[in-house]
């Protein structure tokens, strides 16, 4: 059996941590699920991660670096209504193969939202800084005109709200909404 090293092991959590925190929040998921995920013990994960929010910020940071890398992988070597189209398209590919992505973006939210309530502003501080990296990584390839870019990211965080909320790919909400991808058949989740 080969042991992992703890950068491995860090790695795992990370997954298994975008995976729990996916579906039952910041304040609905264990340190001891994502332990048992990554097949470790509590106290091994606080020796990789010093506790439960720094976890969620590895996790909300991992999910906005995939998010940037899928538009800025799209977008590449395009512009304009060209990248539009390419980001919109890899935005609804992440719909069909990665909707735990979509779903940690919207627990990412939540979080913030209840811990500015709480007065604890360090969540809402590191995921509106992955936001505004996101923001840019669209805005550019958009020819840095903020109308489309409001428009983009606008569009996802619907798309966002569709996917959380479980409307299957034929209803008729998503009539409008990236019909390129419709018409292949390629909106599953």
């Amino acid at each position: 059996m080969v042991r992992m090293s703890a950068e491995e092991r860090r790695e795992s959590v990370i997954r298994a941590a975008v995976s729990e925190f996916s579906r039952g929040g910041y304040y609905g998921t264990s340190t001891e699920a994502i332990a048992k995920r990554v097949g470790v013990s509590q106290p091994y994960l606080f020796r990789l991660f010093p506790g439960k929010k720094a976890i969620f910020l590895a996790a909300a940071e991992r999910c906005m670096e995939q998010t940037m890398r899928i538009f800025a992988d799209a977008a590449e070597g395009l512009e304009g209504e060209a990248a539009l189209h390419s980001m919109a398209d890899a935005y609804t590919k992440v719909i069909a193969e990665e909707p735990e992505l979509l779903l940690m973006q919207m627990q990412m939210y939540v979080a913030v939202a209840a811990a500015e309530q709480a007065g604890e502003p360090e969540l809402g501080e590191a995921v509106r800084a992955g936001w505004m990296r996101l923001w840019e990584t669209v805005h550019l390839p958009l020819g840095a005109d903020v109308n489309d870019t409001t428009t983009f990211m606008a569009y996802g965080m619907l798309v966002n709200c569709l996917v959380a909320m479980g409307f299957p790919p034929e209803h008729r909400v998503w009539e409008g909404l990236y019909p390129s991808a419709r018409t292949k058949g390629r909106l599953e989740h």
